[in-house]
């Protein structure tokens, strides 16, 4: 089987970039070829030098304003484009240029608490103040507007009443851990999803 390439892009602290990493990293058939991050200084960068994967900085006009990273990202040949944290709106060249192949983990059920600005502790925040009685976590294709490319994937998790917003970022974030990695096995290799 011809190994399959993963590029991850993300704005933070990478903690989703080093699960999947550690997921893949005794499956040989799936190589993460590189991390890529809008912020100079990310933790993510951290990440990827002790995970020995290499990490790449880039800035606002090398995405949208030149092809650098189009130009960047069509070197790897990546199967799969990964957001795993990533705050920028992705270009419709780079939508283009990949269809189908760009994928997002949002941090509720979407089309719940989507679009731009809603990311990290605000859905959060959001959700616990609407009293809502679950929440969850959201897999899905990117396409030109935040949020709203097909769903792949959704798992849900109850919220109870004394639950505050750490302890929701918190179930997220096991969400995250647990689903993930297995969506993107699914999607580039066919197996199932538990």
């Amino acid at each position: 089987m011809k190994t399959k390439n993963i590029v991850l892009l993300a704005s933070g602290s990478g903690s989703n970039v080093e699960n999947i990493v550690r997921y893949f990293q005794d499956r040989p058939e799936v190589a993460i070829s590189a991390v890529l991050t809008n912020k100079k200084d990310a933790k993510v960068l951290d990440r990827c030098d002790s995970l020995a994967i290499s990490g790449l900085y880039f800035n606002r006009t090398s995405f949208y304003d030149n092809d650098c990273i189009l130009d960047v990202l069509e070197a790897f040949h990546p199967d799969l484009i990964v957001l795993a944290g990533f705050l920028w709106k992705i270009p419709e060249k780079i939508i283009r240029a990949f269809p189908n192949k760009i994928i997002n983990i949002h941090p509720a059920l979407l089309p719940k608490y989507g679009g731009k600005g809603m990311y990290g502790n605000k859905v959060h925040q959001a959700v616990k103040a609407n009293g809502d009685a679950e929440t969850g976590i959201t897999i899905h294709y990117v396409n030109e507007n935040y949020d709203e490319g097909a769903i792949i994937h959704q798992s849900k998790t109850r919220i109870e009443a004394e639950d505050d917003v750490e302890r929701i970022t918190q179930k997220i974030r096991e969400l995250e851990f647990a689903h993930f990695p297995k969506v993107i096995e699914q999607l580039l290799v066919g197996d199932p999803i538990e």
